[in-house]
């Protein structure tokens, strides 16, 4: 059993639990990274592993991994079915070509890989392999091989399941509906670390000790998912907001929060367009606000229905935005024109999987026999040249249509309403070899990690996901398996957090009129965001941004934020939000004034600029990449008694050298060292090897 006391704090009465890790986010990261170190634990001699490990969620079944897909969602892994071979080098090549990315991550995340990738695959999530047991891959964006695999729409949802089945297996004791509010560090400067963590039972918020909870733990594992409620125009999960205020009061460094995704994707329900969706070629078209006035939008950009219809084919493993495939009918312009006719013509924007696109504007009827070679020869080899694009997905893909069918769409009966949506968040907080963050003892995994850079192949986050589980399980159990907490002083680092967040808490009840009104702010970031950080992005609109997001932010913290009824946490979320929100933006000014132009996923726009096409407005001329900041990474880190950010430039680590002779490794291993630092001369291996 856990072991718990209490901390009495001018009669505020706080449970305090003691163990040597908790791991917050359920996750497909976080529940990973918990059974993984559960299992270390155990094979490492550890005692008693169940009363030294919890699980902190704020729900089970919740957040990004069990919520979110495409039309067969994309586990990208170190190919296995193909005639060359893949080597980890070759992966994190791949990894690496889009610049702004560690190489020695990189490397790791290769090396890891398949070690992940089979251990979910003995764990029951039903990657398809052939009848000779290998996993067939296929291509995916940014990816120059096949080594992209899928379980269908719902791959990060069974992954979810399965790892859930394990932590049940296990016995781990889980904190459900418990929200991080902040890091316990201990120390100044050079000597922080973590020691624990604050969290609320939601359940008793309203209680006379506001639900506070204290853990005082060795090590802190944060996964809690990307900033999907920073934006209006999202197709996260509604709610799904990583912990980065917490993160960033803490003093851990974040890396390249510059680099997100944008895709198109259905606005209710929410789910990524990618894949199938697109290649099956299904008709887009806009009306007013009201439903009426069908345009067929995309034909008068385009010289042939052939270049059209290929382009939309292309957005299936072209799928993200991306400025490099803008011009001469890139796919990306199909992006471009989205965003157009919804911002600056005001109109709705439908896919129809029940019709081929029509012919209007001079194009010649669709006829899938005209198609450019690369979508004609996809097609034909999947047997995919049925009359109709509902008819082709059902033919290639019937789980994209029932999953649809389950969230209450019939793409037999009507079209989706479609946007360029925020997807995914390449940075995130930086990590070292062992996805430790910048302040030790304090673990940082999945999408909030920032291992990746301007471009990623689809389907790496989830590889990085697992791969991080593994390595910060391995760190902990081999070299921060002690327990050296004395709680005494654990209380007295925690006393000033508390005190911090309390105070917080009564400025959100006490707040009167004058207090900004918390749903508005919401609104207003989000706006402010999807407006200035989003797909497109100027010099002025993001100073004009950060200059209102500075002033919003003074404001709540002078005059706090008000929030009807008694629930205080509501308001809480959305005060860290405009701090998460100050940090987006300084980070993405700081890049445009170094001059980076557009690159990765957002397009930077400016009056001297070049036209995506030439019969487009002016407002969309933008300026070209450029290349040689890819050789840096924009760090960025906050300073909680000064509230002030501080921009840290510098280069991705190199790959390093890997001798590989096994007789060393083989010695190493034996003796613990290949879990150990340079830092970690007088660490106490688990001797389990001799």
């Amino acid at each position: 059993m856990i072991h718990r006391t209490e901390l009495d704090l001018n009669r505020l009465k706080i449970p305090v639990y003691t163990l040597n890790t908790v791991v917050v986010g359920s996750g497909a990261a976080g529940l990973n990274c918990i059974n993984r170190l559960f299992r270390e634990m155990e094979e490492c001699g550890v005692e008693n592993p169940r009363d030294q490990v919890a699980l902190l969620t704020r729900g089970i079944g919740m957040g990004t991994s069990y919520n979110s897909g495409s039309d067969k969602q994309t586990y990208y892994k170190l190919g296995t079915h193909s005639e060359s071979a893949d080597l980890p080098a070759d992966f994190a090549d791949t990894l690496t070509a889009g610049g702004c990315t560690h190489a020695d991550v990189a490397m790791i995340e290769g090396a890891n890989s398949l070690r992940s990738f089979y251990r979910l695959a003995d764990l029951g999530v039903p990657f398809p392999h052939d009848g000779n047991g290998s996993f067939v891959g296929y291509k995916t964006d940014h990816d120059p091989r096949q080594r992209g695999t899928s379980a269908g729409p719902w791959t990060s949802r069974f992954m979810v399941q399965k790892l859930l089945a394990e932590l049940q297996r296990l016995g781990i004791e889980v904190f459900n509906r418990h929200y991080m509010l902040a890091v316990v560090t201990t120390g100044q400067g050079a000597d922080k670390s973590a020691r624990g963590l604050l969290a609320v039972d939601m359940s008793k918020q309203n209680e006379p000790n506001h639900g506070l909870v204290l853990f005082a733990c060795r090590n802190v594992v944060v996964a809690t998912g990307g900033p999907g409620e920073l934006y209006e125009i999202s197709v996260y999960p509604k709610g799904q907001m990583g912990s980065y205020a917490a993160l960033f009061e803490a003093g851990a460094e974040a890396h390249n929060l510059t680099e997100s995704q944008f895709g198109l994707a259905s606005i209710n329900p929410r789910w990524n367009l990618s894949g199938t969706y697109q290649q099956v070629i299904p008709r887009y078209y806009s009306t007013d606000q009201e439903g009426k006035d069908e345009q067929e939008f995309l034909n008068p950009w385009f010289d042939s229905m052939p270049t059209l219809a290929t382009d939309v084919f292309l957005k299936g493993y072209q799928w993200p935005f991306d400025h490099d495939k803008v011009a001469d009918y890139g796919s990306s312009l199909i992006d471009i024109l989205v965003q157009n006719e919804m911002i600056n013509r005001g109109r709705r924007v439908f896919m129809d999987f029940r019709e081929n696109p029509r012919a209007t504007d001079g194009l010649q009827p669709f006829k899938l026999e005209d198609l450019k070679p690369e979508a004609l020869d996809y097609l034909k080899k999947s047997g995919a040249m049925q009359a109709t694009p509902i008819e082709r997905l059902a033919h290639m893909n019937q789980p994209s249509i029932d999953l649809y069918k389950q969230m209450g769409v019939d793409l037999w009966k009507q079209p989706l309403e479609i946007g360029v949506c925020s997807q995914h968040c390449n940075g995130g907080f930086a990590v070292d070899a062992w996805w430790e963050s910048t302040v030790p003892h304090l673990f940082v995994l999945g999408e909030l990690a920032g291992t990746h850079g301007v471009k990623r192949p689809g389907g790496s986050a989830l590889n990085s996901g697992q791969v991080g589980g593994l390595r910060a399980a391995q760190r902990i159990a081999h070299v921060y398996h002690q327990n050296d907490m004395a709680i005494e002083q654990f209380k007295n680092d925690a006393v000033p957090v508390v005190r911090r967040i309390t105070a917080t808490i009564a400025q959100i009840r006490g707040s009167d009129a004058p207090a900004p009104d918390a749903a508005a702010v919401k609104k207003e970031i989000q706006h402010r965001m999807s407006a200035s950080a989003g797909m497109v992005r100027s010099l002025t609109g993001v100073e004009q941004a950060l200059s209102a997001a500075r002033t919003q932010w003074q404001q709540i913290r002078g005059q706090g934020l008000r929030q009807p009824g008694d629930g205080w946490l509501a308001a809480m979320e959305i005060r860290e939000m405009a701090l998460a929100q100050l940090a987006y933006l300084e980070a993405v000014l700081a890049l445009l004034k170094r001059g980076s132009g557009s690159r990765g996923s957002h397009l930077v726009t400016d009056p001297s600029g070049k036209l995506p096409h030439p019969k487009i407005g002016a407002e969309w001329r933008y300026i070209p990449e450029n290349l040689d900041l890819r050789k840096e990474i924009l760090g960025l880190a906050y300073d909680l008694e000064k509230d002030t950010f501080a921009i840290k430039i510098k280069a991705p680590n190199p790959r390093g050298r890997f001798e590989g002779w096994f007789e060393n490794t083989w010695a190493e291993y034996r003796r613990a060292e290949v879990f150990a630092g340079k830092q970690d001369k007088d660490f106490k291996p688990y001797k389990i090897y001799q």
